[in-house]
């Protein structure tokens, strides 16, 4: 098998199957209907079988075109890696590392952490952003993100994964309310009490909103705040309830008159884990955040 792949090539058939339209793939790749036509099925001569299934609803990748699509995205987010590095260091910048993180993590873990190696590291920039779990997973699987830090019991596969800390979702009352005394409640039954949460973008917000859906419940706050500070300052003015990382409720009770009840369900108490791809695989700059934060996590563990 002689195969002669481009990286243009490469992007195409990832643009087609994105698409699930050679139509629509071509136009992404500035090519005339009958030159990608040509090129994929140049392709397919090249390994002597089929790479896509074509339908009057679109097209699907047949088990050639699924490996396929694995290896050119692969090869595609090298590209890009060498592309940013050498880019930034034109720039006299030595790294771009993208992270997708959760609320508790930005919130309550990445500032220091990232203050210390940033201090090291002057010349690297970090693109930080908020996402779910399951998105963050996502992300890092297709390229979008170099590194993911995520909560739960969320499946990643054979990505490197190492923890990243503990953290629990509390519920916070003012000090005077009906569930102060407590010992635990159900996230279910406080959604009788009027709630105060954060923006709908927040990745907690949306987590939150889907644990209730499960249930056959709607989680739909009183009012929307910036930052857990706000609802706690909103929760002990007696606006409604919430719920918040156990890490930042304890610190923010220690000034303000509200009390922390435990939730009852075992999705409350999570794990974080900082996950890539392949370590190995990363660019420098990316690999040194990586270690720099599992090595942060294992240090205050001691």
């Amino acid at each position: 098998m002689n195969l002669h792949f481009d990286l243009f090539d490469l992007k195409l058939f990832a643009y087609v199957v994105e698409a699930r339209s050679l139509t629509r793939g071509a136009e992404r790749a500035c090519l005339s209907l009958a030159a990608a036509s040509t090129r994929i099925k140049q392709m397919e001569e090249a390994i002597g079988g089929k790479l896509l299934h074509r339908t009057a609803q679109g097209v699907s990748t047949t088990a050639a075109g699924d490996a396929l699509l694995f290896h050119a995205r692969r090869v595609l987010q090298q590209m890009e890696h060498l592309r940013i590095d050498m880019q930034d260091f034109g720039k006299g910048i030595k790294g771009h590392v993208r992270v997708f993180a959760n609320t508790t993590s930005i919130t309550e873990y990445l500032p220091e952490q990232l203050a210390g190696f940033l201090a090291r590291h002057p010349a690297v920039q970090v693109d930080l952003r908020e996402h779910l779990s399951e998105d963050i997973v996502r992300a890092v699987a297709d390229g979008s993100a170099d590194i993911g830090i995520l909560a739960g019991d969320v499946h990643t596969g054979d990505f490197d994964a190492l923890p990243f800390g503990r953290n629990q979702l509390v519920l916070v009352v003012p000090a005077t309310h009906r569930f102060a005394d407590a010992a635990a409640m159900s996230f279910v039954d406080t959604l009788e009490e009027q709630h105060v949460g954060l923006q709908h973008g927040s990745a907690i917000h949306r987590f939150l909103l889907r644990k209730a859906e499960l249930a056959g419940r709607s989680y739909s706050p009183r009012i929307q705040v910036g930052s857990f500070e706000a609802i706690c300052l909103m929760i002990e003015a007696g606006v409604g309830i919430g719920v918040l990382p156990a890490s930042s409720a304890e610190r923010l009770s220690k000034a303000l008159r509200i009390r922390t009840v435990a939730l009852g369900e075992g999705w409350a108490e999570r794990e974080l884990k900082i996950v890539a791809r392949s370590r190995e695989q990363l660019p420098a700059s990316a690999r040194a955040l990586f270690d720099h934060l599992a090595q942060a996590t294992a240090t205050s563990a001691r």
